[in-house]
């Protein structure tokens, strides 16, 4: 059943002894991120800090912080689930017996819960307020960082040409009582629908909403198809809609159990520099100049509870909302390239910086059009470095990814360097947004692709003597840890 916000799901964390409560008084500055960066490394519970100085709120942070969390927010015994049945619903061999269409009735029944579904009324506008920014407790993070950060937002816009509203996680640095900046990079649909309202030079409605279920705040960071509504999305994950009510001062629907939401507009001729920040590259990212956000009213629950997330050098909570990501959109990837077996999107390469991918060969150089299709693909553009291997490797053994990167390539063959876009957050380019891309060929080389020298078996011992030993194991008395 759906988590009807935050608060619930927080509850339920509680119930499985997966919330520490933290009693005495915290520092928004430094002292949570510290204690916090603590726990992440540890792989350690959810916190509820609820005695903020400065502030009247409690702070909930490191919900989704593993992977126990991670399925227990999105109801999933685990992610492949939830892409198994994304595959279902895109494989239309499944409705074409009389049978199977009878087995699909759940599953089309869950789709056609999707549609979002709007209120007269909602939680989050128990208390409508004049803003005051400094009442929340805002998070500072890191020594060297530009301000206080919101670092868990929902930022809301509405398409002027479409009248389709977008959802992204965009993070806000907060200037005063009543402005943040509005950190839209390049290539996200939150600035492509802000130069839409530059062009025709009309005012552009915002609303940021803060603390929702863990379907809508994941649904916010997914790389969804512009045409896709975000929230729309979220009810398929949490199998219910999202309840949705109209803004106080706008016409952007916002989830309607959100903690607080924050509505206001972004200026259209007004930049402000931001940053630095320290960011989940595990790296400052640089200042730059952003558009303001102004918020005009703040509306919330009676008693909301404010969240947070921290980001830096990885593990940390933002790590497996990408891996839900890696998870959940492997069918959409299978769909342009099917002969990718899994994918692997390591920790250490936050994200964008790395992927592996075993993939079915079947023809000369087949890597290499895997490749140049991945950075092809959406965001998959910005991958630094893809490594592909052979459907025999698991691509979440680093281990064996390893032995074959280090034993079965040649350098001058085997190595693709790409020119391309890369994102925002890359330091290492000489040159803002975009740069040079390394693609590694690790698979098996035939004589087709003009290896002619014999290419060695890989040492295996055959599957009748492990299973010997496996049954003889205990009679060996070989100690164990």
């Amino acid at each position: 059943m759906a988590y009807k916000d935050l608060q619930d799901f927080m509850n339920h964390l509680k119930e499985k002894k997966l919330l520490d409560e933290i009693e005495v008084e915290v520092d928004r500055d430094l002292e949570i991120t510290e204690i916090t960066d603590r726990v992440c490394k540890k792989y350690g519970h959810a916190l509820l800090f609820k005695k903020v100085k400065d502030s009247p709120y409690p702070v909930l942070i490191n919900t989704l912080g593993t992977y126990e969390r991670l399925h227990m927010g999105l109801e999933a015994e685990n992610l492949d689930e939830i892409a198994d049945t994304i595959t279902d619903f895109m494989d239309i061999t499944n409705y074409s017996t009389a049978m199977n269409k009878i087995k699909s009735v759940p599953k089309l029944a869950r789709l056609a819960k999707k549609k979002k579904k709007k209120v007269k009324h909602g939680p989050c506008q128990e208390v409508i307020e004049e803003p005051d920014l400094n009442k929340l407790p805002v998070l500072k993070c890191w020594p060297k960082d530009g301000g206080r950060f919101i670092t868990l937002p929902l930022v809301i816009t509405r398409d002027p040409e479409t009248g389709q509203q977008n959802m992204g996680m965009y993070r806000l640095q907060v200037y005063d009582r009543k402005t943040t900046g509005m950190h839209w990079h390049l290539h996200k649909d939150g600035r492509t629908i802000y130069e839409k309202y530059r062009k025709i030079a009309k005012r552009m409605p915002v609303a940021v909403a803060l603390g929702c279920d863990p379907a809508v705040i994941y649904a916010a960071t997914a790389p969804l198809p512009k045409m896709v509504d975000e929230m729309i999305f979220a009810g398929f994950l949490r199998k219910a809609p999202v309840e949705v009510v109209k803004c106080v001062t706008n016409p952007i629907d916002v989830p309607a159990h959100a903690e607080f939401v924050l509505e206001g507009y972004v200026s259209l001729d007004e930049l402000r520099l931001e940053g630095p920040f320290g960011d989940h590259t595990g790296y400052y990212s640089l200042t730059d100049m952003y558009p303001v956000f102004h918020v005009e009213k703040v509306t919330r629950k009676k008693h909301p509870v404010y969240p947070a997330t921290i980001v830096g050098r990885p593990p940390m909570e933002d790590c497996y909302l990408g891996k839900a990501t890696e998870r959940i959109f492997l069918p959409f990837i299978k769909v342009q390239c099917p002969e990718i077996v899994d994918i692997n999107f390591p920790l250490e390469g936050v994200f964008h910086n790395c992927v592996i991918v075993a993939i079915q060969k079947t023809y000369p150089k087949q890597a290499h059009k895997v490749m140049n299709a991945l950075w092809g693909l959406g965001q998959m553009m910005y991958t630094k470095m893809i490594i592909v291997v052979d459907e025999t490797v698991d691509p979440h053994d680093l281990s064996t990814v390893i032995w074959k990167v280090f034993n079965n390539i040649d350098a001058k063959r085997d190595l693709v360097i790409s020119e391309g876009p890369l994102d925002a957050l890359d330091h290492a380019s000489d040159t803002a947004h975009y740069g040079n891309r390394l693609g590694i060929d690790a698979t098996k080389k035939w004589p087709s692709e003009g290896h002619t020298r014999p290419w060695p078996e890989d040492i295996a011992m055959t599957k009748a003597i492990k299973h010997l030993v496996d049954k003889r194991w205990k009679t060996y008395g070989i100690a164990e840890d």
